[in-house]
């Protein structure tokens, strides 16, 4: 009788996908639910970017690329690594992949031998640790506190640091708290990993969404030591609304990156031909349609996040990044009979018809993660809605 390899059964399932059949079933039976749990921007891909994809085609760029990508869209891959962070690579150091999950998934798979430690903070974003897992490695969990905006700190990161580290990852702006290391804090973590030749994994996908007056460091740019022990993964997803097209890139040592090429090779070819044709354009192309994008997300957390703190028994840091809120909500879960936030979120999508993504599978059960990449309408009736089956439950 056959079985399925043991390396899955290391893989925790998710925690959303109960919560998501859930929604669906009641939304099935045209009840209006409303959901808080997408991960991807809902906007449309620039014209300009849809354009540049069907002129390929119909220039006949239907075929194979490089393994690693076209070479026109790493030397924009390198122009604006140059242009935004003041960084120089060659053409070996940028790999292109299908997504950047993929990249990541690639990277891990060239680095990990059975047993090496990955230190990843928590909160984190979901496939990081099972990622980790399928390529031998053990995950090491950092606590990042909420008092220090949900942030690692030197003296975590050195304790947790063995003879079997080999990264650790750090994600800024994070996914799913919305918080930014500043370059202080990111030089810190890097003397800590400089010390002890470890290799940092910077995920830096949501780097265009950032508001206020913050701003975002890549920790590459800080000193030619940190650059030279940094993989950047990056990519279109998030700041071009191009979730669907899958392509994110890997920039590192060549050596990194010729491994990482090589294994794509066997995997999948080349990332989608017609793909790497539009993120060209979302890189050379003009920018006006990300930065009106940028401008209705900081608007909406602007408006939402004032009524989403005055629900009682929430406690919640202003994100300075990305399209999430990660409100604590353990108190209020407590005062409304729940054991816990899981049971909670339960309910609140049973009853008050909201659909949240618990903090558990984030690595923090305490909290719960709602997107604001949806309508103000949607988002001010949701948080309504909310706060109604809160008080309710406390008045019980």
């Amino acid at each position: 009788m056959w079985t399925l390899a043991k390396r899955v059964d290391a893989l925790t399932p998710s925690t959303t996908l109960a919560i998501t059949a859930k929604a669906k079933e009641l939304k099935a039976q045209g009840l209006d639910v409303i959901g808080l749990g997408a991960g991807e921007p809902d906007f449309n891909t620039p014209d300009n970017i849809i354009q540049a994809a069907y002129d390929s085609m119909n220039d006949g760029m239907t075929k194979y690329t490089p393994a690693g990508g076209l070479p026109q869209l790493k030397q924009a891959i390198i122009n604006k690594l140059q242009q935004d962070q003041k960084l120089t690579y060659s053409n070996s150091e940028i790999m292109v992949g299908s997504g950047a999950k993929h990249v990541l998934y690639t990277l891990f798979q060239v680095l990990l031998n059975d047993g090496d430690e990955v230190i990843i903070p928590t909160p984190y974003w979901v496939s990081y640790p099972e990622q980790v897992k399928l390529a031998g490695g053990v995950p090491i969990y950092v606590e990042g506190k909420e008092d220090n905006d949900y942030k690692i700190t030197p003296d975590q990161l050195e304790t947790v640091i063995s003879n079997k580290t080999k990264a650790v990852v750090i994600n800024s702006p994070s996914n799913p708290t919305g918080m930014l290391y500043t370059q202080a804090e990111l030089k810190a973590l890097g003397d800590v990993c400089v010390k002890h030749n470890i290799l940092i994994i910077s995920d830096e996908i949501y780097e265009k969404l950032i508001y206020g007056d913050n701003k975002h460091v890549s920790i590459a740019e800080i000193s030619p030591e940190l650059k030279a022990l940094t993989v950047i993964i990056n990519g279109v997803s998030k700041s071009h609304s191009m979730t669907g097209w899958r392509i994110g890139y890997a920039a590192a040592d060549a050596k990194i990156i010729a491994a990482m090429t090589n294994l794509a090779s066997h995997s999948t070819s080349n990332p989608t031909t017609t793909s790497q044709f539009g993120a060209i354009e979302a890189y050379n192309g003009s920018q006006e349609a990300v930065e009106k994008m940028r401008n209705a997300f900081e608007e909406r957390l602007n408006i939402i996040y004032d009524k989403l703190i005055a629900i009682p028994g929430f406690t919640c840091k202003k994100p300075q990044g990305a399209f999430y809120l990660f409100p604590n909500v353990k108190e209020a879960a407590s005062n409304c009979g729940y054991e816990n936030v899981d049971d909670f979120v339960a309910a609140l999508l049973e009853e008050a018809l909201v659909a949240v993504v618990p903090g558990s599978g984030f690595g923090s059960p305490d909290n719960i993660r709602l997107s604001y990449a949806t309508s103000l309408e949607a988002l001010e009736a949701a948080v309504s809605r909310i706060h109604n089956f809160v008080d309710n439950k406390m008045m019980k």
